[in-house]
């Protein structure tokens, strides 16, 4: 055991990950930094019948201070020595724990970055953003009040189902100026939302509190918008929204992006947070250091270029908001003002684009690797082969594919390039 000290704010901050640090003064009482920021009190001590026991006091500035745990470390000791065991009757509550309450712990925690994901990192800030969402507009809504231990299979398909069905649909007001949150609901809301509950039952077994997760076998709704691409014709009407959009009053950073998500590929937080100092137009290449599926260096199309080109560099960011200095956070407002001036169905997404793309990739003859590298998808990152910038296989296969795009928008001067078979085959 490592050396004896009392336990104070000066120890607590001077924690290194993974470390402990035990108390002089209550035996049995310590504190430990996980891998993260977080710091938590804990006491060690024996039941009469010397089984050694754990008790986890809580996280420290949530509302534990050094003193505050010294003193429960002393209650639980007290408690112990009277014959009861506070470590099996804490871990029997938590079992009887609410959905709200798994949920409160799970975000904490993965707001802490001690919840990993499937490529062992902590959570993004964005899918963060997206997880709180999805709790506070459809979990606790709908399940919230249920107990952790009692939630069965039928339970989360009966959630799925009111999901799908919109039941939890509804327009509020956000903290921002003029902000406003507008869940919709629907299957792929229902898929997604099914999923991350998954995962807080998975961190539920985890920690104790149920023996499995009821989510398992359940089967989920396929997210239809993955399958929808443009057509022809809604190809040439949204390159003439873009159009009516360069002369209208909409935020021109706002129409560049939508130009250049088509012309791409990317994801539209991609775009949006993309700086100047990650493009490299000389070398048509453009390297994220920090995306979905982690770095990757994407080669760029001439017609995307053009569209950078265009643009002022009034901000780091290629595309930056109206006001302030952070990314655009109104894109999606901006997007379906540019979505209605085409005229274009209302199912036409930012991801919509994105897929678009890839099936405009796959109708020119390109192999899938090579469209995954165009895209940066997981496991086909341009990273793993190319360290500085993308080679002149891909960079044509980018070309190609921009400029199909570009001429089914009706883009002026733009002429059409064959793809080489040969290329896309050795690609």
């Amino acid at each position: 055991m490592a050396e004896r000290r009392r336990i104070g704010l000066r120890e607590v901050r001077a924690l290194e990950p993974e470390e402990e640090i035990w108390d002089a003064a209550v035996p049995g009482f310590g504190a430990r930094r996980r891998a993260g920021s977080a710091v938590s009190y804990f006491v060690m001590f024996r039941t009469t019948e010397g089984r050694l026991r754990r008790y986890t006091i809580g996280r420290h500035g949530a509302p534990w201070t050094p003193d505050q745990a010294r003193d429960k470390a002393r209650e639980v000791l007290t408690d112990a020595a009277k014959g009861s065991d506070p470590a099996a009757e804490k871990k029997a509550k938590r079992r009887a724990a609410t959905v709200t309450e798994l949920c409160d712990a799970y975000w904490l925690d993965a707001e802490a970055g001690n919840v990993i994901t499937r490529r062992r990192a902590p959570k993004k800030a964005s899918t963060l953003r997206s997880d709180k969402g999805r709790i506070d507009k459809h979990i606790r809504p709908l399940m919230g009040p249920m107990k952790v231990a009692a939630v069965t299979p039928r339970d989360v398909e009966s959630f799925m189902r009111a999901v799908a069905e919109g039941k939890t649909a509804a327009r509020a007001k956000t903290g921002k100026k003029r902000g406003l949150s507008n869940v919709r609901g629907g299957r792929g809301a229902a898929s997604r939302t099914v999923g991350l509950l998954g995962a807080i039952f998975t961190y539920a077994v985890r920690n104790g509190m149920r023996a499995d997760n009821p989510v398992h076998g359940v089967v989920r709704p396929a997210d239809g918008r993955r399958d929808r691409r443009l057509t022809e014709d809604e190809y040439a009407e949204l390159g003439s929204a873009l159009r009516a959009a360069d002369a209208s009053d909409i935020w021109p950073a706002a129409v560049a992006a939508t130009r250049f998500l088509a012309l791409t590929g990317w994801r539209s937080g991609e775009a949006l947070a993309l700086r100047w100092a990650e493009t490299d137009l000389s070398r048509r290449t453009a390297t994220l250091a920090d995306t979905k599926t982690g770095r990757s260096i994407r080669p760029l199309p001439r017609v995307a270029c053009d569209v950078l080109c265009d643009l002022p560099r009034t901000s780091d960011l290629a595309f930056p908001p109206t006001r302030g200095k952070g990314q655009m956070s109104g894109f999606r407002s901006l997007w379906d003002r540019i979505v209605k001036r085409g005229s274009l169905p209302t199912d036409v997404t930012p991801h919509v684009l994105r897929h678009s793309f890839a099936s405009i990739a796959a109708d020119l003859g390109y192999s899938e690797p090579t469209i995954a590298a165009l895209i940066g998808h997981l496991g086909h990152s341009i990273t793993s082969r190319y360290v500085h910038s993308a080679d002149a296989v891909l960079l044509a296969a980018a070309d190609a594919v921009g400029r199909r795009i570009a001429t089914l928008m009706g883009d002026a001067a733009v002429a059409e390039i064959l793809p080489l078979r040969t290329l896309a085959g050795a690609a």
